[in-house]
């Protein structure tokens, strides 16, 4: 079973950034799509951020130009960058990842793909305040 861990959350004022890592692992020779999300309190989960199966990188409206997805294929590690943060930002992240097993990526779209058939981690909050 792929075991998936966030890291790197916290809590930071208005304007600050923080940098959330996500690994997963299950076999050395695993290759993984991942992508990421976040839940506030009393609001359904959200796609932040993810890759399309160019390679390119989608994100949803709130964040663009803010947050920056990256990816270390070597380390099966996933990467964001949280720039300029406002307390709305303020939720559970979590990371999800699919195994690949030699096919490509989905496309992002929301993270839809990832809903139906990721694994999910444990999540990390971040708390961002006026």
């Amino acid at each position: 079973q792929v075991h998936v861990v966030e890291s790197g959350g916290g809590s930071v004022q208005a304007g600050g950034s923080l940098r959330l890592s996500c690994t997963a692992s299950r076999y050395s020779y695993s290759s993984y799509c991942m992508g990421w999300f976040r839940q506030a309190p009393g609001k359904e989960r959200e796609g932040v951020a993810g890759f399309n199966s160019d390679d390119s990188t989608s994100y949803t409206d709130s964040v663009k130009g803010r947050f920056t997805i990256s990816k270390d294929n070597a380390k099966n590690t996933l990467y964001l960058q949280m720039n300029s943060l406002k307390p709305e930002d303020t939720a559970m992240y979590y990371c999800a990842a699919i195994e690949t097993r030699g096919f490509p990526c989905h496309e992002w779209n929301g993270g839809r793909w990832y809903v139906d058939f990721g694994t999910w981690g444990q999540g990390t909050q971040v708390t961002v305040s006026s």
